[in-house]
């Protein structure tokens, strides 16, 4: 059994309208409940029937989208934060995408594509590489053996209340609340 956690340290963020937030957390809330009834659903229902199958398939799509939401919430925090630019992380980046400006333009260019989705910073486990990539549906788009993370929503629900279509200006008020210090753990393996 999946429990809800609790972002709400969140409400009040600069960029972010509480109404905004509350309705992202019940939506997240949502994947949790619904990541629960369809493991229950697959422990009663017989192998190898349509039925079977489809919830086999649903459960990935659930799952990620609540651990995705997990991993999004968890990167942010109120009043935000800023990346050392003398980290390992930053030196990584600088590594593979040539500048931390050429970085966080190809991020950014990731999150404003048209489509809903999510964009992420991840590594590949294997050769420790830095991607930035889209992610369209919570179950299809990942790099496989690529370690996520920094994660954006770019689904409308993360920011049509507050900013209607401008995705550019939800883009820089996510930006202004990177919990960069959740990213370097993540980085670290940590």
């Amino acid at each position: 059994m999946y429990e809800a956690k609790n972002f709400e340290g969140l409400l009040g963020t600069v960029g972010f309208s509480d109404a905004l937030l509350r309705n992202h957390f019940t939506l997240y809330e949502g994947y949790v409940s619904n990541t629960n009834k369809v493991a229950d659903l697959l422990k009663t229902t017989e192998i190898g029937t349509p039925q079977w199958s489809e919830l086999k398939r649903r459960f990935g799509w659930e799952w990620d989208g609540m651990r995705l939401h997990e991993l999004y919430f968890g990167n942010m925090i109120k009043g935000g934060s800023v990346l050392d630019k003398k980290g390992v992380l930053a030196k990584k980046i600088e590594e593979d995408f040539g500048s931390l400006e050429a970085w966080e333009k190809d991020f950014r260019g990731t999150g404003a594509m048209r489509g809903i989705g999510w964009t992420m910073l991840v590594r590949d486990t294997e050769t420790g590489r830095l991607f930035n990539v889209w992610v369209g549906e919570h179950d299809g788009g990942h790099l496989a053996g690529a370690g996520i993370l920094l994660v954006m929503d770019v689904f409308e629900h993360a920011f049509a209340l507050d900013y209607g279509i401008k995705r550019a200006d939800y883009i820089t008020a996510f930006w202004n609340a990177v919990d960069w210090s959740t990213v370097d753990a993540r980085f670290a393996g940590k």
